[in-house]
């Protein structure tokens, strides 16, 4: 089945299920298309590897009640085969809607609960959540 193709202005927005909070993950973030011999409406198409956007590859804060001393860690995420195209640009595959897929918040230093007998650290050290496409592109769809 086609579907609509992700480029350069779209969005990723990441969903890490509750109670973590991560606040950078609160909005959708623009997506930079690298494809260089494919567009839409004048936007490079966003290629496999391109999902991750430079905001969301750093170390980003987060809290996860009771631990509301904020700790840090690094997001991943994992497309799909419904999420990008057999087609390719300069031999990556063209990123398209599809469905939501995997996103992965890995912490590297955990959030803390203040206690009486000292910090008390978020043991959960893996939260899982989804990520989906947003696009505008209503137009030319791929499969």
């Amino acid at each position: 089945m086609a579907d609509f193709v992700i480029k350069s202005g779209d969005m990723i927005k990441v969903t890490i299920a509750p109670p973590a909070l991560v606040p950078t993950l609160q909005a959708p973030v623009s997506l930079s298309g690298s494809g260089s011999t494919i567009s839409v409406n004048g936007s490079p198409v966003c290629l496999e590897g391109d999902e991750l956007p430079p905001a969301l590859r750093a170390p980003m804060p987060y809290t996860a009640p009771p631990f509301t001393n904020p700790g840090s860690g690094k997001l991943s995420v994992t497309l799909t085969p419904g999420n990008k195209t057999q087609t390719t640009d300069n031999g990556k595959p063209i990123l398209i809607k599809g469905s939501k897929f995997t996103a992965l918040f890995t912490v590297e230093i955990p959030a803390t609960q203040t206690t009486p007998s000292g910090p008390v650290p978020d043991m959960v050290l893996t939260k899982n959540g989804t990520a989906e496409f947003i696009t505008t592109n209503v137009s030319i769809a791929a499969g």
